[in-house]
């Protein structure tokens, strides 16, 4: 499991990271921790389309909510 990016909030619990596993299952080789412990695990193809929405703007209005 390589680590890709870690989300670093202005929190003292820990932060949110995102990894890769390519040896993993093809539905589970992305792998995103919070926080707690927790994880989600998807396909490259499903966070793919996190990261399309990303950068076209549709989850903008998500950074305005506090």
């Amino acid at each position: 499991m390589r680590s890709i990016a870690r989300f670093c909030g202005s929190c003292n619990c820990g932060c949110p990271e995102l990894f890769v596993d390519h040896s993993a299952p093809e539905e589970r080789q992305v792998i995103i921790t919070d926080d707690f412990g927790q994880r989600v695990e998807m396909s490259l193809d499903q966070f793919s389309s996190i990261v399309e929405a990303a950068k076209s703007g549709s989850l903008d209005s998500l950074a305005l909510v506090h």
